[in-house]
């Protein structure tokens, strides 16, 4: 069966993995979710990740992070723009996300970005995801 979200899923693979206390977690690759896995790496949400070559699509493991006690650092992840529905934002309009606790992933002209970094570059674009 095709997967009609790949970003839910991986989304959804991440939170399953830290409600676990896996160490990493494994993704289909591709190149959006790359870019993904590399705003969540400088927000400091994962600790780092790793493309994997393989004869197909390649694999994205991320590497999860932790504090001393446990906790995963990722206490939330929400899907905002869905295949069914695509929810844009222009850069005045784009909210913070837990007055600034979280973020929110927005895919812009320029790339793939923070809401914070949007709101600077006067960018609007597809909110796919938030975290906090």
């Amino acid at each position: 069966m095709a997967m009609t979200d790949p970003i839910a899923d991986m989304l959804t693979r991440i939170r399953n993995a830290g409600k676990a206390k896996l160490k990493s977690v494994d993704v289909p690759g591709s190149k959006l979710k790359i870019e993904i896995a590399k705003v969540m790496q400088e927000q400091g949400y994962i600790k780092n990740y790793k493309i994997i070559e393989d004869d197909k699509q390649g694999i994205l493991r991320l590497y999860l992070k932790y504090d001393e006690k446990q906790t995963h650092a990722v206490y939330g992840l929400e899907r905002v723009s869905k295949p069914s529905r695509r929810m844009y934002s222009k850069s005045q309009d784009i909210k913070p996300v837990l007055n600034g606790l979280g973020i929110a992933i927005l895919s812009t002209s320029k790339g793939i970005m923070t809401d914070k970094q949007a709101r600077t570059q006067n960018v609007g674009g597809e909110v796919l995801c938030k975290i906090w």
